[in-house]
């Protein structure tokens, strides 16, 4: 039944079965009979089903709490028991630019430290790895601090706070930030995710309009692009970055700077002896030595 309440979960959190079954990595035949399965088992309906979305009725709602504290329990039952053995898998889930910096060389290290244990890392965007986190479908996420608070039984723990810069071809004249994006034609950060409504609110802040050219997410992508001339982009200076490629340049917006912040988060009950605090712990380290190096580079 873990199974099915799993999948109920990201039913909900998803919307539809078809969506659910992309994130999961099922078919939507098979989330639609794991539902069937669950309600049978239950003897209740969980969804609505005058419409094509799949919306919770009443007994959904309530029984999402409860599937979500289950999964909760299930993923820490015997963890305390005397001679207990630890998981064999941890699911670490994390934004792609932390991927390709820091997160490398931590759990390179993680795995001197756990050699009998096992990793999955999950990408995605910072919005869907709290809530996988939040369900316990993961053990712990790398991702960006959304500008709401946190629920209150995960906790959070500051990597860096990266800067935004204004990044233009070589080619672009002067450099005030204002003007050029009055201008030229703007690459958008994707506005689905929490840096990229960073970006929104500061350039509703700032009332200024550019010409959007492109929207994406991916900031290699991004980058990319720019080198390319095809337009300027305000994206953040991620952990780890010495230097732009060779066909950027790259603006200070000075006193109007603006930062994305990226940490761990993680659930409370995993502070008590769970292996995935060590790699918590070793990523930290590995953030605070990069961004001292980054530093001497300047």
């Amino acid at each position: 039944m873990i199974k099915e309440l799993k999948t109920f979960i990201a039913v909900a959190r998803e919307g539809t079965f078809t969506a659910a079954g992309d994130r999961i990595g099922l078919t939507q035949a098979a989330v639609s009979a794991q539902i069937h399965r669950l309600e049978t088992e239950l003897g209740v309906e969980l969804f609505d089903r005058s419409g094509r979305s799949a919306q919770l009725n009443a007994i959904g709602l309530q029984a999402l709490q409860q599937a979500k504290d289950l999964i909760r329990m299930y993923e820490v039952l015997g963890a305390s028991l005397p001679g207990a053995g630890a998981p064999s898998l941890v699911a670490i889930g994390a934004i792609a630019s932390l991927q390709r910096n820091v997160f490398p060389l931590a759990l390179a290290r993680f795995h001197k430290l756990h050699k009998t244990l096992r990793s999955r890392v999950l990408p995605g965007l910072s919005i869907h790895l709290l809530d996988l986190v939040d369900s316990g479908e993961i053990d712990m996420a790398v991702m960006i601090r959304p500008a709401f608070s946190i629920q209150a039984d995960l906790r959070w723990r500051t990597l860096a706070c990266e800067p935004y810069r204004l990044i233009v071809p070589q080619s672009t004249q002067g450099d005030d930030w204002r003007e050029i994006l009055s201008n030229e034609p703007f690459i958008r950060y994707d506005r689905a995710s929490f840096g990229g409504r960073q970006v929104d609110r500061f350039l509703q802040r700032k009332d200024v309009s550019p010409r959007e050219i492109c929207e994406l997410d991916e900031l290699d992508a991004i980058v990319q692009l720019v080198e390319n001339a095809v337009g300027v982009a305000l994206i953040p200076e991620t952990l780890g970055t010495r230097c732009w490629p060779a066909g950027i340049r790259s603006i200070d917006l000075g006193v109007d700077t603006f930062h994305r912040e990226v940490g761990t988060v993680y659930r409370a009950e995993k502070e008590a002896g769970h292996p995935i605090m060590d790699f918590v712990e070793i990523l930290h380290a590995v953030a605070d030595r990069t961004c001292s190096r980054s530093q001497i580079d300047r």
